[in-house]
């Protein structure tokens, strides 16, 4: 039994670390009062995914499609470059929406005085 953990983990650690790595986000997105906290585990979150699906769309042994002309009779021996493509927009995006939510961070305590969730929603609120 123990052997089947084992294997399993051996096997498998790049999608538990996705796990940790989702979890990690996940937490630090719903639970921290400090929207910078909050910013942080949404780029761990988002790291995360884009790992999830660049680990799922890895082949061992497989080559690019386009480093030989003709695919043969073997696509199986191919890896999808599609993923790689669609994660390195997402790269991308990630990278853009980081900048945005940081300068929108930098006006929000220009203008509060604070990046507390909590005593900034006290502020709008009394605000006339």
């Amino acid at each position: 039994m123990n052997d089947i953990f084992t294997t399993l983990i051996a096997e498998r650690w790049a999608y538990l670390l996705t796990v940790v790595m989702i979890i990690i986000g996940l937490h630090a997105m719903m639970m921290k009062r400090n929207l910078v906290k909050k910013l942080i585990g949404m780029n761990i979150f988002q790291g995360a995914i884009i790992l999830l699906f660049i680990v799922h769309a890895y082949k061992f042994g497989a080559s690019v499609p386009v480093h030989d002309a003709v695919l043969g009779d073997h696509p199986e021996a191919y890896m999808n470059p599609i993923p790689h493509g669609l994660m390195l927009t997402a790269i991308v995006v990630s990278v853009a929406t980081t900048g945005v939510a940081l300068a929108l961070l930098t006006l929000i305590y220009r203008r509060f005085g604070t990046i507390d969730e909590i005593e900034l929603l006290q502020k709008l609120r009394e605000e006339p």
